[in-house]
């Protein structure tokens, strides 16, 4: 079996940090979803109807997710949660602006936050399947 021949290494500690490393972000851009609501607008394409209303919705719902999957309380219901706020985050604002922007320093910028969304899209999969387990 190919899963006893992987490296192990299990602690309490680890899983704890990993939490925490991967939902800072969502805090912090939680919050800033109402301390700076025009500061999202204007990151979203104006094609968007009611980019406030928006701004606020993916504010509480990075706020909620992440507080689940740092307290562990349904792990894989949050892990959903950060994902349907990740992908039309990552397609509507930073796909778009790394095509379209006529800054050719701003596309590579947010080409880099495009797969950066990614990347967290594919952890929190990950935890839609896996949770969170207490080591």
């Amino acid at each position: 079996m190919a899963a006893q021949r992987d490296l192990r290494i299990v602690h309490p500690a680890i899983a704890t940090t990993g939490r925490v490393m991967f939902v800072l972000i969502f805090f912090l851009s939680g919050i800033t979803h109402f301390t700076g609501v025009d500061d999202y607008v204007a990151l979203m394409p104006e094609a968007i109807p009611f980019r406030s209303f928006w701004v606020i919705v993916s504010g509480i719902v990075e706020l909620i997710g992440a507080t689940m999957i740092l307290t562990n309380q349904w792990p894989r219901l949050s892990g959903w949660l950060i994902v349907l706020f990740l992908i039309p985050v990552t397609i509507s604002v930073h796909g778009v602006a790394m095509v379209t922007d006529p800054d050719a320093r701003m596309r590579a910028i947010q080409t880099s936050f495009f797969l950066k969304g990614v990347a967290m899209t594919g952890a929190a999969l990950l935890i839609t399947q896996l949770g969170v387990k207490r080591a």
